[in-house]
């Protein structure tokens, strides 16, 4: 793990794997082999839908959160579809990074507002 500057978060260690279990929905972090936290997901059309973000305990406080997180915004991009974040951490993600908020599914209206 490296130092941090106040405010930033940590890098998770250089053993950390994350991929995208699409048979169970949601992407997975594991470290040196362990599951250590994961990002349940949904999918509507074009878009994906963030739905929970779990670290478990004797992994938090390395930054995996943040990572999956990422990994989830760069598929995102590289499948071409937009992300309706359910999930709390993604939210907040969203309102910190104004960059990657192009990732955004637009609001949907009822349809009987259409």
């Amino acid at each position: 793990m490296t130092d941090t500057k106040p405010g930033e978060s940590p890098q998770p260690d250089a053993a950390l794997v994350i991929e995208d279990n699409g048979a169970a929905r949601r992407y997975e972090a594991r470290l040196d082999g362990e599951l250590a936290g994961w990002v349940d997901y949904g999918r509507v059309k074009t878009r994906l839908v963030a739905l929970h973000t779990e670290v478990l305990r004797e992994f938090e406080g390395r930054g995996i959160a943040s990572a999956l997180v990422r990994r989830v915004l760069a598929d995102a991009r590289a499948q071409g579809v937009t992300i309706t974040p359910r999930c709390p951490f993604f939210v907040r993600h969203f309102e910190r990074n104004p960059a990657d908020r192009d990732l955004l599914a637009p609001p949907h209206r009822p349809a009987s507002e259409r």
